[in-house]
């Protein structure tokens, strides 16, 4: 697992409607700005119905941040994310997991995807300084 990418990233988040197309207008409006994003997660928010939120990343430059602002984009504080990408080989995922858990680490979530040779992870952390302290435990060989 020499070979990963550990890297933190900021999330950005915004409200968006639950009928066809809330999800659809949100990303044109980036698309437009010309951001090229790398994760979308969007979801119901079940105790607001009619409403729900999505999480992008990244968005690069003031153009980006300013579509993005406009549209009802903040970056989260509260949400602490490394993007981890390498070589994919069977158990990886638990390897890499299993690190943080012997360092007492708790994810606040976990997603990931294998395209190609490659996987790609993101990790959600409690804090800052988790998220710190996971980077250096996945940099290490």
């Amino acid at each position: 697992m020499n070979d990963m990418i550990v890297e933190r990233v900021d999330v950005w988040a915004a409200p968006i409607k639950d009928e066809p197309g809330g999800l659809a207008n949100i990303l044109a409006g980036l698309r437009d700005a010309g951001a090229d994003l790398d994760f979308i997660v969007a979801r119901r928010a079940p105790d607001q119905p009619g409403k729900g939120v999505v999480f992008v990343t990244p968005l690069r430059g003031d153009r980006e941040v300013r579509a993005a602002s406009a549209l009802g984009f903040d970056v989260t504080r509260s949400l602490h994310e490394l993007r981890v990408e390498g070589e994919n080989k069977p158990g990886v995922a638990a390897a890499l997991t299993g690190k943080l858990a012997k360092a007492g680490i708790n994810l606040r979530g976990f997603s990931a995807a294998v395209i190609g040779t490659r996987f790609i992870l993101y990790i959600g952390l409690d804090t800052s300084e988790d998220t710190a302290k996971a980077a250096a435990i996945l940099k290490k060989p």
